[in-house]
């Protein structure tokens, strides 16, 4: 596994920041919702994402930075803790094979949302815990969900995830798409692993 110290050194170097293409647009058919969330570190946040709803009603990912203010935000600048956005995943899904439930249940499962701007080693707001809805129903699923979880999940912690509407989202660099699927044995947060919860409670 790289070192804390080589996951942020590697994104700074002069090699990749040369390369660094615009992202294509992403992908959302007919009928398919958006999930955003920020959960840390965005490398791993993704790719627990895909490898458990790949083929699951999941039709695209992709990692980038919202809720801060400044336009077009480099991952330099996010990094300084200046601009405001948090490294996030936004997901497109269809909601006729998978709901936007799950996929907050997911998360409140994959990380540790009782860290305040923290998820294990890598600190800073751009590792805040958040949701950020898209609509009126998601808002409400959101809030329900959270505080599901904060009685029934984690008790012995205070929930510190912010539940916020969607800003302006900004795709994150090429290099950072699907990153641990071409590096494999990259950086991962130690907080991101599934925690074995019971179900929920309708």
């Amino acid at each position: 596994m790289a070192s804390l110290f080589s996951r942020i050194l590697r994104p700074f170097s002069s090699t990749t920041m040369r390369l660094n293409p615009e992202t294509a647009a992403m992908n959302v058919p007919e009928g398919a919702q958006r999930c955003t969330v920020a959960a840390g570190c965005f490398w791993g946040v993704e790719h627990m994402y895909r490898h458990t709803f790949e083929g699951k009603g999941l039709l695209d990912a992709r990692v980038g930075y919202i809720g801060g203010d400044k336009s077009h935000p480099s991952y330099r600048e996010v990094c300084s803790g200046r601009t405001g956005h948090a490294e996030a995943l936004q997901v497109i899904y269809d909601p006729k094979q998978l709901t936007y439930r799950q996929l907050l249940e997911f998360f409140y499962k994959m990380h540790d949302p009782t860290t305040l701007n923290r998820q294990g080693p890598d600190t800073g707001s751009q590792y805040r815990s958040a949701i950020f809805f898209h609509d009126e129903e998601q808002e409400k699923v959101a809030k329900e969900v959270t505080d599901k979880v904060k009685k029934e999940w984690w008790k012995d912690g205070n929930v510190v995830t912010e539940v916020l509407p969607a800003g302006e989202w900004w795709d994150a660099e090429a290099y950072h798409q699907k990153y641990l699927d071409i590096n494999p044995g990259g950086y991962e947060c130690p907080s991101h692993f599934l925690r074995k919860f019971p179900p929920l409670s309708a």
